[in-house]
Parts: C-alpha cells; sequence; structure tokens
C-alpha cells in the first residue's frame, strides 16, 4: 500500500485522555507514514485531564498501539520528550529502552546540521512557576474547546465549515500573541546558545515554520485543532504538513467514524 516514507516525524500535544484529542486523525497519519525516527514532543498523554478523570477512549489505546507497533516490527526509533501536562516523568529522567527514550531534550542531527528539540514549556513562566494558574489556564482553554464543539455542530448543521473560536481569540488578543511571539525568541536564543541551527518545539498550539534571526524555528503544533506535524525528508528537507492536505493523498476510509464513543472505564490517579 502506498505510504508516506520519511527520515523523521515530529509531532506534540495529542493530549491522550481528552474529549478534544484527535486521535483518529493522529493514528490515520501513523498508520500511513514509514520513519526511521519518531519524535514525540511532549503532551502526547494528557496527565492532567487524567487525574481529574479524563477520557479515554479504543483510539487513544490504539494510538499506543500504533507506536509499539512501530518500535517492534518498523524498527522505528522513538524519542519521547516530556511536556507540562505529563510531567510526571520528571522524576524519571532520563530513560532508555532500547529503541525507546525519554528525555527532557534532545539533539536532532539533520543532513543541513543540529536542532535543538524539546517541548518549550521551560520558557512558560505561569507553567513553571504557578501551576496552579496553569491549572486554571486549562480549564478554561478546555471550557472553549468544549464552546467551540457546541459552537461548530451549529455551523455544521448550518451548512458552514469549521471554525475555531480559540485561534480566533488567541490570534487577535494582543497578550496572547505577544506570548507567542517571545515564546519563539527565547527558544530560539537557547538554540543557537546550544550550537544548534534550528529548534522544533510545541507546546504553545501553533504550527509554525520560520527564520527567526540565525535560527529555524519550527513548532510542529498540536492534535487537538491544527493537526499538525513535522517531517523530515531524505534529502534533508524539513517540512510542516497539515492533516487536510495530507488526507488528499491519503484519505480516511469512508467507514471510519469521525468521532468515538469513550471507554466505559474510568481513569483516575492519586496525586503524588
Amino acid at each position: 500500500m502506498k505510504k508516506l516514507r520519511v527520515r523523521t516525524v515530529i509531532l506534540s500535544d495529542v493530549h491522550l485522555g481528552t474529549a478534544e484529542s484527535k486521535a483518529i486523525e493522529v493514528n490515520h497519519f501513523l498508520r500511513n507514514v514509514r520513519c526511521e525516527k519518531l519524535i514525540l514532543n511532549g503532551d502526547i498523554i494528557d496527565g492532567w485531564q487524567l487525574q481529574r478523570g479524563g477520557n479515554w477512549t479504543k483510539a487513544h489505546t490504539r494510538f499506543i498501539r500504533i507506536v509499539l507497533k512501530k518500535l517492534e516490527k518498523r524498527d522505528t526509533q522513538v524519542v519521547y520528550l516530556r511536556g507540562n501536562h505529563d510531567d510526571i516523568l520528571t522524576q524519571f529522567l532520563p530513560l532508555d529502552f532500547e529503541n525507546l527514550t525519554i528525555v527532557e531534550d534532545h539533539i536532532h542531527e539533520t543532513a543541513h546540521g543540529r536542532y535543538l528539540v524539546l517541548h518549550g514549556d521551560v520558557f512558560d513562566t505561569v507553567t513553571k512557576n504557578f501551576v496552579w494558574l496553569a491549572h486554571l489556564g486549562d480549564w478554561g482553554y478546555r471550557a472553549l474547546l468544549k464552546l467551540n464543539r457546541l459552537y461548530n455542530a451549529w455551523r455544521a448543521w448550518r451548512g458552514l465549515e469549521y471554525w475555531s473560536l480559540s485561534k480566533a481569540i488567541k490570534a487577535r488578543v494582543k497578550s496572547a500573541v505577544s506570548h507567542v511571539s517571545n515564546f519563539e525568541e527565547h527558544i530560539s536564543e537557547l538554540a543557537e546558545s546550544r550550537g544548534c541551527i534550528g529548534v522544533m518545539c510545541g507546546h504553545i498550539h501553533t504550527p509554525a515554520d520560520r527564520q527567526i534571526g540565525k535560527i529555524h524555528y519550527l513548532n510542529s503544533g498540536d492534535w487537538v485543532e491544527s493537526l499538525t506535524a513535522v517531517v523530515e525528508h531524505w534529502d534533508g528537507r524539513l517540512e510542516l504538513l497539515n492533516f487536510s492536505e495530507f488526507i488528499r493523498d491519503f484519505p480516511l476510509p469512508a467507514e471510519e467514524p469521525a468521532t468515538e464513543e469513550p471507554v466505559e472505564t474510568e481513569f483516575t490517579a492519586t496525586p503524588a
């Protein structure tokens, strides 16, 4: 079967365990890609939401199985970087299990030079120093996404295309625009100080592929709204892929549902 064959795939912010995670779409993407190296750049599993009960579906379990299959049968090297929503991993890092590595940050060697890979939450003052406020902000973001779902259900009923309320707010609110800009500049400065020509990150759910001074800045976006990933082709070229473009060449099966019912088992976690 036709597959997209690349050297490396970088994706982040899947947020498995939440109702907003586009697990079916990311599973379809991973099934149709063959790569030597898969970099999971943080917030793949949303530990914060699982502590509150979570919303785990069969599609979320299937994501884990697909990654394990790549490890076992495809001989894919998997690098998992800690994010802020899966920060429980911090106390165990680094971990190395043959082809699976779990780390804080990673240096990725390309044909053109070294790229610093990290989730990026270290530059988020709220996430780093005011955890309770970060949880409050996450609750607000989830509430906004739920409102967004209801609004887009109405738009679909009216025959209108999808429109992201949260993206519109992020693009128009001055403080949000400033936050994204400062984040990009700080993380690019870190990459330059580490002797890298570029940086790959996630965290802010804002996909990007641009030059900031001497640094090639790449943000893989998320699988909640943007549905984007970064791929490295065999010639060393790095590309930001959008799922809406990807399915033109690799369409979703007609029988695959757009959404999936949650597994009835409830997930609970006891805070440390």
